[in-house]
């Protein structure tokens, strides 16, 4: 296991990217190494930059996180996806897209971080 998980942060909503940003950043073991607002953004980014995993929003302009889902984990099916969104009945069709985790936005902060911590082992 390495030292730190490469973290990317898919949100339109800038002022909830760098929230998590930084709170993320200050997490030990997770280095986060890109932002990206959309997912056409997202998978320009990691073209040139893979990250181990991506905490990806559901509804966002340009390409939404369920198409953002499906061609990460097509390309790069290494790459492990936390959806964390406001829509609870997108649950279902983000597992089937592929997606290795979901959450609520605005669920207890330890429920995300023993997520992305179960995630780190793996990675």
């Amino acid at each position: 296991m390495k030292n730190a998980m490469n973290l990317m942060v898919v949100e339109d909503n800038s002022r909830a990217r760098r929230a998590l940003t930084a709170y993320l950043s200050a997490q030990a073991g997770i280095k986060v190494t890109a932002e990206a607002s959309n997912g056409l953004e997202a998978i320009k980014m990691i073209k040139r930059n893979t990250p181990d995993m991506v905490l990806m929003d559901v509804r966002m302009p340009v390409m939404d996180g369920l198409e953002t889902t499906r061609i990460i984990k097509r390309n790069w099916p290494q790459i492990k996806i936390l959806v964390l969104t406001m829509y609870s009945d997108y649950q279902s069709e983000v597992m089937s897209a592929g997606a290795d985790g979901f959450l609520i936005k605005g669920c207890p902060v330890d429920e995300m971080m023993g997520l992305i911590h179960s995630f780190l082992q793996i990675v």
